[in-house]
């Protein structure tokens, strides 16, 4: 990507979990000048790396207010709203990784008096997958459907559940509990998550999907009246719909979402081995009244950056927000209010550095 008229060149990021301490990595190696922010940091890091509690107020907004162009958020979704409205204040461009849709809103609701961008939902779904979906319906003269899928699994699962909490365990629960919005003949409605269950194959292997909560973004907006019908659903394994509808519900687990999360992590913790598949179809009609049907389908792997084995989740997410910081930095983005996932080009998303790992490290 041609990096001409540069607005943003410094970057601050919050949170230096293993997707933030990779997003502050790839966004050095990409030329910014970085520093990342927690409570506790690590020294193995070739950015600087400051101690610092998001839960105080003044050192955020001092720390923001004195020295970056931009923020990127890699926080539990609930801090999200707050390290926003900071940025927002200070005209500091924001982005995160947040699938909570009520976050999204109160983030949205603010950019309408910023003068930065506010990027909510730049990872792999929401995010990519958006990005993706948008692409496949510009092929289309009128979409009968647009089916987006994406899970990110152990290689080798064990066990009933067949599954590993390789990100966020939160964001997880959430996801299983929390409702799910569709266009389902032209109509937008609500719908409850792990239902709609399907069967689809992916490379050989079989895979269960069910809906999910906040894998579209603001996809059913911005679709409405143009495609038939949009669901987003999490893949999984065979069988593991029917144990988590056990655990959350007939054990009562979805009244404490706290202790599900301590719970399911504990059972079953990462493993560096995963896969992030990712299926997204689109059915319609040419402008002659043909119908097809288009594909995007991927398995993708942990990958070595920086001389270090990533996870496939680590790599995709933390890829994916950095190639939307390069577009925005290079202008070519809107520089100004709410950016939608979707309304960013697929080919300018795989020409940033960061992007072009997404047209690789497939099966």
């Amino acid at each position: 990507m041609k990096k001409s008229g540069e607005q943003i060149k410094s970057i601050l990021v919050l949170g230096m979990g293993k997707v933030g301490h990779l997003v502050a990595e790839l966004l050095h190696e990409t030329g910014f000048s970085v520093v990342g922010a927690d409570v506790h940091i690590s020294k193995d890091s070739n950015f600087i790396a400051v101690e610092l509690d998001v839960r105080n107020e003044f050192q955020v907004k001092d720390l923001l207010a004195k020295r970056f162009d931009a923020v990127v958020s890699c926080l539990p979704f609930h801090f999200n709203s707050v390290i926003a409205a900071y940025a927002c204040q200070l005209d500091v461009h924001y982005f995160d990784l947040t699938e909570d849709v009520a976050t999204t809103l109160a983030i949205r609701k603010m950019s309408k008096k910023c003068n930065s961008v506010m990027a909510p939902q730049c990872g792999l779904a929401p995010g990519f997958i958006a990005i993706v979906g948008a692409s496949l319906i510009k092929k289309f003269d009128r979409v009968r459907s647009l089916k987006l899928r994406v899970g990110a699994l152990p290689r080798n699962p064990n066990g009933k559940i067949g599954y590993s909490f390789n990100w966020s365990p939160e964001g997880v629960v959430n996801e299983y509990l929390n409702d799910c919005t569709v266009i389902e003949n032209g109509v937008r409605k609500v719908v409850s998550p792990m239902e709609w269950k399907e069967q689809l194959m992916i490379e050989g292997t079989l895979l269960e999907a069910c809906t999910t909560s906040g894998g579209l973004g603001t996809m059913c907006e911005t679709f409405h009246g143009k495609v038939e019908n949009l669901d987003y659903k999490s893949i999984r394994y065979p069988g593991h719909f029917e144990q988590m509808n056990i655990f959350f519900h007939e054990l009562r687990m979805c009244e404490d979402r706290e202790l599900a999360g301590k719970i399911l992590t504990n059972a079953k913790p990462p493993v560096s081995d995963d896969l992030v598949y990712i299926h997204t179809s689109a059915e319609g009609w040419d402008k002659d009244g043909k119908l097809f049907r288009e594909e995007f389908v991927k398995t993708y792997n942990p990958m070595t950056i920086g001389d270090k084995e990533r996870t496939a989740i680590s790599w995709t997410t933390a890829s994916a927000v950095c190639a939307v910081v390069e577009m925005v930095a290079f202008n070519v983005l809107p520089n100004k209010g709410f950016l939608k996932q979707e309304c960013i080009p697929l080919s300018l998303f795989l020409s940033t550095e960061n992007g072009k790992r997404f047209s690789g490290n497939t099966l």
